[in-house]
């Protein structure tokens, strides 16, 4: 057996001999050349269960039990023994690649340094390694890229560079902590794709972490479900997707959304495991209900520096033309660098266009003075993906909302802004003590819920959702979009519902825009652009989507 964990407990301590227990008595194998997938939601455990293996972990951890490396407890080892296994025997690549490359270092410089420091190569050797290493990856043009800094490459190319550090010294066992997670879903297939390619040729085991299930049934062999520092149920992928035992795992599964068939709300983990049924089909929106945005010939290009005088014209955005409905939500999909980010915020001036008009009651965005935008964007809001960097940290929650209303006069004093912000938090799922906390004392999925709450306390009628979900589990995925479903029954609202997402997209989306290179290459109804793709480029997107253990089998 390659790697053994035996009831491994970590406890974190709080102060004042408070200690909070994280992980509690996990057990599980790891034999050699394998995938094991740990799944589980945000909070589960399941990070801080593959950090211990290593001690990567904070200073304030406690561990007890075994960690068994080839017959060896890393618990009792000390830390030079932990440093020569770190990269060399055992390596991880972890989910926000920005995070973990070094932004000062280019891309050769971090290659090398476990070369040399593992393998003792010399400076020379290991650069020539490292073009190699970019090579298996998929990287064009390594040798040009090996000068390259970290924010000079895109999400996907920052994942390879990861993997390739990771596996610079061909170890024995790779943790993959949601190395896939921000990824869209071609890029993410060409990543688990690299992962398995590369598995076979090294013959390394592979712990797979993630919150989704439909991920990880196509590439493991053994699932491990953990919820609250325990494991729930763990088997071989096939019993764990035709024969899930767990209430738990049944809702995990159940929780994610379809490609077919359009529910009217999607499960949550508390309706599945109570039994609550809510299959409801979701009813048809009024097809002749009035527009209230339209975009015409929509365009937007930079200009990037070209040799010592020269620049270049770059469209991102070009041509864009649709009308939104009120209640309606339109989708707008394709790859990162398609130009639907850049799409919807050219569309709110937050990008000057190039071109192009954005009509919204008889007048042109793009157009209006200074005055004018300040008044129109009270009805025109947007929800950024990040809501880590989207919420400012220095102020709580209750001044994050009341600050916009005072901006825009809404509420004759500061009493009623405050009791609006505390409605309209209870409206989003949070209680009343939210009001007085500030963001970083919230998850991922509560700090959406607060940026969608500091957006309504404009009375907007549309709103930007800009991959508002994609960062979120399955489980707090599926509670913000039916929130967001109720928002828009209540208020009438219509989203610009911008995602990667082809199966969120189907769930909450009337009309779908499909766009690559700055251009819409397919427009046509959800139900129809999933049913019959048209464009090449459609089908890829959709082939690329994760099924599950069936697809796999």
């Amino acid at each position: 057996m390659l790697l053994s964990i035996q009831d491994l407990k970590v406890s974190f301590r709080m102060g004042k001999g408070v200690m909070a227990d994280a992980v509690k008595g996990v057990s599980f194998d790891v034999p050699e050349n394998t995938t094991i997938a740990l799944v589980g939601e945000s909070g589960s455990g399941k990070s801080v269960t593959a950090m211990s293996v290593l001690n990567l972990l904070p200073d304030n951890a406690v561990r007890t039990g075994r960690v068994l490396w080839q017959g060896k407890d890393l618990l009792q080892a000390s830390l030079p023994e932990l440093q020569a296994l770190r990269g060399k025997e055992i390596a991880c690549v972890f989910q926000d690649p920005m995070s973990s490359l070094n932004p000062v270092f280019n891309v050769g410089q971090q290659l090398c340094e476990p070369l040399m420091k593992h393998l003792g190569l010399s400076a020379r050797q290991a650069m020539a390694r490292a073009e190699e290493l970019l090579g298996e990856v998929g990287i064009p043009e390594p040798k040009r890229r090996l000068e390259s800094y970290p924010h000079e490459m895109s999400g996907g190319q920052q994942q390879r560079v990861m993997i390739a550090m990771a596996l610079a010294c061909e170890p024995k066992l790779l943790i993959a902590d949601e190395p896939t997670t921000a990824l869209d879903v071609t890029i993410q297939r060409q990543i688990i794709e690299l992962l398995a390619r590369l598995q076979s040729k090294l013959r390394m085991s592979v712990l797979f972490i993630s919150h989704d299930l439909g991920l990880v049934g196509e590439i493991a062999k053994h699932v491990v479900v953990m919820r609250n520092g325990i494991v729930r149920e763990q088997g071989a992928t096939a019993d764990i997707f035709e024969r899930p035992k767990d209430g738990y795992t049944k809702a995990l599964l159940a929780c994610r959304p379809s490609l077919e068939g359009n529910p009217a709300r999607l499960m949550v983990i508390d309706d599945h495991i109570a039994g609550r049924d809510m299959q409801q089909v979701a009813q048809a929106k009024d097809p002749d209900a009035p527009v209230v945005l339209e975009v015409r010939g929509l365009a937007k290009s930079f200009w990037l520096k070209q040799g010592v005088f020269g620049k270049r014209e770059f469209k991102a955005v070009q041509n864009v033309n649709f009308k939104l409905r009120k209640g309606h939500t339109l989708g707008v999909v394709g790859e990162s660098g398609s130009g639907k980010t850049t799409m919807g915020l050219t569309l709110l001036r937050l990008h000057e266009p190039t071109g192009g008009e954005v009509i919204f009651d008889g007048k042109n965005l793009l157009k209006l003075s200074d005055s004018e935008r300040l008044t129109m964007r009270r009805r025109i809001q947007v929800v950024f993906q990040n809501p880590y960097a989207s919420l400012n940290p220095r102020f709580t929650i209750g001044q994050t909302l009341v600050e916009p209303m005072t901006i825009h006069g809404i509420g004759k004093d500061l009493a009623e802004r405050e009791q609006r912000a505390r409605t309209l938090l209870e409206k989003v799922g949070l209680d009343g003590s939210a009001f007085g906390k500030y963001p970083h004392e919230f998850s991922g999925g509560q700090r959406q819920r607060v940026a969608i709450a500091r957006c309504l306390t404009l009375n907007p009628e549309v709103l930007v959702l800009d991959e508002a979900v994609s960062a979120l589990d399955v489980s707090v995925q599926a509670q913000v979009l039916n929130l967001l479903k109720d928002l828009q029954d209540e208020f009438g609202l219509s989203y610009v519902f911008i995602s990667h997402d082809l199966a969120v997209v189907r769930f909450i989306s009337d009309e779908v825009l499909v766009m690559k290179d700055g251009v819409v290459v397919e427009q046509a109804s959800a139900a129809q652009i999933l049913a019959a793709p048209k464009e090449d480029y459609t089908k890829r997107l959709l082939a690329a989507i994760p099924r599950g253990y069936r697809q796999a089998a």
